[in-house]
């Protein structure tokens, strides 16, 4: 493989959304459409963000919610920024696993499934998308994923962060079975905790306001984390990798060191567990970069990846269109050339078995 078709840049979290709630009906079985008309996902946030959500910037000319037109986020994005692949992660739908009725749940994510074929990975080959599921409901979610996997565009599984219960325990597993044998990841991506039927988005209740809620989001992805390892999830599913978007970094080796400590005094209770926990995330873990961590010393943020080995883990990512976009042109630049060509492109080549450029592609096929 030549340099020149290998892709240098992925953005591994590019939120695509609907222009109106209407182009998913043909897709969705009519007993539900009334309900989608009026209701959509169903699950809605009882925080209210001072800054929106979305860029403002990044709405289309035709109107309609940023992300929601794919011509224009091939422009304004992938074009501009000279992206290889886009992986989209959908925008406003990962709640549909909290919903209370998971036969509307099951019905709204083969359909929404649908509708991103047809709707965005058909425009352009640069987009990749993720296989929505209902994981409230594991054994329509397996079938799914069996359903979609076929199509060599979807890349990945992905499902809410909020949860009712925590990922590695055992009601999951139909899920991880399914896409371990599919070859794909799972991934998840906040902004659902404490929402329908999920838990407090903290063990102690419920912030106060969208700033306390969102500075403590990663406490969720390190009880997912600790929960998937302990559990031995990956002694049963050895292949599966789990990709935890948009949920920081730093916090990493805090929970490796102290995973490792416990386990060496208290392995008796995980005795399926044949190595210690830090080497089970760094083999399985996948993280994204946005929105990372911030020091007033950027070299301290080097420094924690280089002390767990986050570099090697980490998949760039933008959150384009929201408000807390990260340019590629701007971010990592403290980071060493080597680090930052893992995070910018080899992780995600590796991950997503994306070895070779469209352009390339096209040129082997010609």
């Amino acid at each position: 493989m030549t340099e020149n078709t290998a892709p240098t840049l992925i953005d591994a979290d590019v939120h695509n959304a609907m222009y109106d709630r209407k182009e998913i009906l043909p897709y969705l079985p009519k007993a539900w459409h009334a309900q989608w008309l009026s209701q959509g996902i169903g699950v809605s946030s009882p925080y209210y963000s001072p800054v929106g959500v979305m860029r403002k910037d990044a709405k289309p000319p035709r109107g309609g919610e940023a992300g929601s037109d794919p011509h224009f986020l091939l422009k304004d994005h992938v074009e501009k920024y000279g992206f290889d692949y886009a992986i989209l992660t959908g925008s406003g739908v990962l709640g549909i696993s909290l919903h209370v009725d998971p036969d509307y749940a099951n019905a709204v994510v083969s359909a929404y499934n649908d509708w991103l074929v047809e709707h965005w990975l058909k425009v352009s080959s640069k987009f990749k998308g993720s296989i929505l599921i209902n994981n409230a409901d594991p054994i329509a979610a397996a079938r799914e994923i069996d359903r979609m996997a076929a199509n060599k565009d979807m890349v990945q599984v992905i499902m809410s962060s909020g949860s009712r219960t925590l990922y590695g325990q055992r009601f999951f597993h139909p899920i991880y079975e399914a896409a371990e044998r599919r070859g794909l990841p799972v991934a998840v991506h906040p902004g659902t905790e404490g929402r329908g039927i999920a838990g407090t988005p903290t063990p102690s209740g419920y912030p106060t306001r969208y700033m306390e809620w969102h500075n403590i989001l990663p406490a969720n992805y390190m009880a997912h984390v600790n929960s998937l390892v302990c559990e031995g999830l990956f002694e049963k599913f050895p292949k599966l990798k789990f990709v935890a978007i948009e949920g920081g970094v730093c916090w990493l080796p805090h929970l490796m060191w102290r995973m490792d400590k416990n386990y060496k005094a208290l392995r008796d209770q995980t005795p399926w567990l044949k190595r210690l926990p830090s080497e089970y995330i760094k083999e399985h873990i996948r993280l994204t970069s946005q929105p990372i961590e911030e020091a007033p010393n950027p070299q301290h943020i080097v420094e924690l990846f280089e002390m767990c080995g986050a570099a090697d883990i980490t998949l760039f990512s933008t959150d384009y269109p929201h408000w807390d976009f990260d340019n590629p042109k701007m971010v990592l630049q403290a980071f060493p050339k080597e680090m930052r060509a893992k995070m910018f492109a080899k992780n995600a080549i590796d991950l997503y078995g994306l070895h070779r450029t469209v352009e390339a592609e096209r040129g082997a096929q010609a």
